[in-house]
């Protein structure tokens, strides 16, 4: 079974540790890279200056992600993993940019010369406990404002060996994470194994910024989409959706995160779910939004559900094989009845999903910039949100394989302020993930909604059986 979890949770076993890092002449060509016109996504831009104006916490507060996996086999050929590491760095060009924060509030991308990367293996012995394992991950891998704040490991015994990559989130999103877990067991296996599977060449992900920007420099007041979010946005108070129940959240400090995970279905099961889903004309998506409107009334009596949701902005074939933040947060919005049945519902969040879909090239963040002086709008860059992400990773390339290399997906302990929920749809199981404030109180209310949500699911299912 995947693993999914905050990294104090993640219990590698003992082992050998050897990590790849950037080498001190790398560093040097880093710092003295030049600086590229092209900017970061909103999506990161927006990331960094968080991350720079909470930088005085005492504890990382941006987002530290962990992809780990077993190889069950001791001898890792290191000479090869090298190989591998910098093979991978180099297909991926977001790994090459480090960004710079202006005083006047401007961040500034530098690029670092593809002959510049080079990462070495260092070897730091025997480590016998899974904590020290856990500190030195998170320790050694830097933040946003570094170049290098991403790093690899392997963790050897006599009769298997964990590998691992820990990225700061400014350069991946789930997806993305997805494919670096698949692409660098197809790299190793075409270095030892001389494999001759083909991987797709990745789309640049600078290309893609560039892009976005270009088609968000030309939003005004007046485009479709700017309109349509300044709607569903005044009809809220101004404001983005939060969770329909008190977290009782400190506000003279930073709420840590607290995580839990949750099989929601068998295969089985989630074969009938999406059966009764289809009857309605709608997908396992617009079910999942329709079961969350309803887990919402069953808990707080709403009648209108306005959730968000992550989309992929990947297009292409190419850009399905890159790494990088490929994702826009679209809205999932429709009225609920005090007593309408989920497949009465379905149709309406199914339609609800999709016109979120047509906002996907619409950034959020560069909506809230063209609102900032409407007085209705109360929202701005950096407001916090719940979301429900949903993955099939059956279409995943190497998706076969999760299971069989026991992967893992950590995150760092952060601050969390809302509820954030993934729903990843495996062959033999459906799985629920939230990361939630870690209060008493939001223990008890993300228990009474998961518990709600799960009842939806269930009964669906098994009315389909």
């Amino acid at each position: 079974m995947v693993g999914f979890g905050l990294i104090d949770e993640w219990e590698p076993a003992p082992g050998r540790l050897v990590s790849w890092v950037a080498s001190p002449r790398a560093l040097e060509r880093a710092a003295r890279a030049p600086e590229h016109p092209v900017p970061p996504s909103h999506q990161q831009e927006e990331y960094l200056r968080l991350a720079d104006r909470h930088s005085g916490a005492d504890f990382r507060y941006s987002g530290l992600c962990v992809v780990t996996a077993e190889i069950p086999a001791g001898d890792l050929d290191r000479a090869a993993m090298t190989t591998v590491v910098n093979a991978f760095l180099q297909r991926h060009d977001s790994f090459r940019s480090w960004f710079a924060l202006e005083p006047g509030g401007v961040v500034r991308r530098h690029l670092v010369p593809a002959e510049a990367v080079e990462f070495v293996p260092v070897d730091h012995g025997e480590i016998y406990d899974a904590e020290t394992i856990r500190e030195h991950v998170e320790k050694t891998t830097p933040g946003p404002f570094t170049w290098d704040c991403f790093t690899f490991g392997a963790i050897e015994r006599a009769e298997s060996t964990t590998v691992y990559l820990a990225a700061d989130h400014l350069h991946t999103d789930g997806f993305g994470q997805y494919i670096a877990g698949f692409e660098l067991a197809a790299l190793y296996l075409a270095q030892v194994w001389q494999d001759t599977g083909m991987l797709t060449e990745p789309a640049s992900y600078l290309d893609y910024c560039a892009r976005e920007r270009a088609y968000t420099e030309q939003l005004t007041l007046n485009s479709p989409g700017v309109r349509r979010w300044a709607q569903l946005l005044r009809a809220n108070d101004g404001r983005l959706p939060c969770f329909p129940m008190d977290l009782g959240k400190r506000l003279d400090g930073y709420n840590r995160s607290a995580h839990r995970t949750m099989t929601l279905l068998d295969g089985a099961a989630a074969d009938r779910f999406e059966r009764v889903c289809a009857d309605q004309g709608a997908e396992f998506a617009g079910g999942i939004f329709a079961a969350a409107a309803l887990a919402e009334r069953e808990t707080t009596g709403g009648d209108y559900y306005f959730g968000m949701t992550p989309i992929s902005t990947r297009v292409s074939a190419a850009e399905r094989a890159s790494v990088g933040w490929y994702v826009n947060l679209v809205p999932v919005a429709f009225p609920v009845g005090a007593r309408t049945p989920f497949t009465r519902l379905l149709p309406l969040a199914q339609r609800a999903y999709d016109d979120g879909l047509l906002l996907a090239p619409t950034a959020l963040h560069r909506v809230l910039e063209l609102l900032r002086s409407d007085p209705e709008i109360k929202a701005g860059p950096g407001s916090g949100h719940p979301m429900i992400s949903y993955v099939d990773t059956r279409e995943l390339s190497g998706s076969e394989y999760f299971d069989m290399a026991e992967c893992g997906v950590y995150a760092n302990r952060a601050a969390s302020e809302e509820v954030l929920m993934w729903i990843n749809r495996f062959s033999e199981r459906t799985t629920l993930s939230v990361i939630y404030p870690d209060t008493p109180v939001a223990h008890e209310s993300v228990d009474r909604y998961l518990t709600a949500l799960a009842v939806v699911f269930t009964d669906v299912a098994g009315v389909a059986g």
